[in-house]
């Protein structure tokens, strides 16, 4: 039940919420908190803050406060790699980053979650790189006051497969770099691809075990994957040969060197032309040419997901499309923009 009191009748009572107070620029947090007891001198702030009543609660059986409410929606959102202090404020709690990786979000859960009465959740987007501490998301009870049941019915929705958010670590993978390129290997020109991919792999924390050229041969290009898996490289890069052209072989020599599965082509630009095969448990990727022209590609969408541990095929490269335009902005910002956000 709750009771509407005048504030000169609230004084000695605990407030029963936190009080908002709002300063445009400067603040937005609590002014009072849940439990602080109302005295005399409290009465000219609360006028200032629009608040001429004041309300005791009595919860009824079967009823819980908003606080109560977030921390069971928290204990059910947050999954491996998700943390929160059951301390709400404002009736909210804050999801955390336990551990450097990549964020991964169940938005079909997500979604079912939200659709429950008087509870809410949001997130930062899924796929995207945080490190321990960040924020990921955020959830609260609508209401001030709720029935419990409905409550733990959205815990439950959000919990059902180990939870809505979770972080996974990245591997740190042994990483073999092949460039190919007739004109490459035969030094007509000087390669620009390696390092580039060198610093996408190191910013990972991968290691480089081998750098490899070879000339547009799917004999030599399957042989230079050979060696790399003999020197115990767990993933795979290739540059160039990814075209259409009748002289790009990089994909039979993909498929010559035991490739049982193979998707080519994502829905993205810059980045249609990409790769993604397997032999057993090692991913090769290969990068079209935009990889050198453009500083951010589909590469940098796959690869921390591969880092994380997924398993990508022809579905997951297809539901890249909703987002996967980048709009070559003269001042690159990602990953502060829409590009690889669906």
């Amino acid at each position: 039940m709750i009771r509407k009191l005048g504030l000169s009748d609230a004084i000695g009572t605990k407030l029963a919420h936190d009080i908002t107070e709002i300063r445009p620029g400067e603040f937005k947090g609590p002014a009072f908190s849940k439990g602080h007891t109302v005295c005399r001198q409290d009465i000219c702030h609360l006028q200032k803050l629009g608040k001429n009543h004041l309300y005791s609660i009595e919860l009824e059986e079967g009823e819980i406060h908003e606080n109560l409410a977030a921390s069971i929606l928290a204990g059910g959102l947050a999954g491996e790699g998700v943390c929160w202090d059951d301390n709400p404020m404002e009736g909210k709690i804050t999801l955390h980053a336990e551990l450097d990786g990549l964020l991964y979000v169940d938005v079909a859960r997500l979604a079912a979650f939200n659709m429950a009465d008087e509870v809410m959740c949001a997130t930062r987007h899924s796929h995207c790189l945080v490190q321990k501490g960040e924020i990921l998301g955020a959830t609260r009870a609508i209401p001030l006051v709720m029935k419990r049941a409905p409550i733990e019915r959205a815990a439950a929705i959000a919990g059902g497969s180990g939870g809505i958010l979770s972080v996974r670590r990245l591997h740190k993978a042994s990483a073999g770099i092949i460039v190919t390129g007739t004109e490459v290997f035969n030094g007509l020109i000087e390669d620009r691809f390696a390092p580039v991919l060198e610093e996408k792999l190191s910013a990972l924390g991968a290691t480089i075990n081998g750098i490899v050229f070879a000339p547009d041969d799917e004999a030599a290009i399957t042989d230079s994957i050979q060696k790399l898996i003999k020197k115990k490289c767990d993933l795979l890069i290739l540059s160039g040969g990814m075209s259409v052209d009748p002289d790009d072989v990089t994909r039979k020599g993909i498929r010559q060197a035991g490739a049982t599965e193979m998707s080519y082509g994502a829905s993205v630009l810059p980045g249609a032309m990409f790769l993604v095969a397997y032999i057993n448990d090692i991913a090769l990727l290969g990068v079209p040419a935009c990889g050198l022209h453009h500083r951010i590609t589909v590469l940098d969408l796959i690869l921390p997901r591969i880092l994380a541990g997924e398993h990508i095929g022809k579905k997951e490269l297809a539901f890249l499309g909703h987002g996967g335009l980048c709009l070559d902005c003269p001042t690159c910002r990602y990953p502060v923009c829409p590009f690889g956000k669906s």
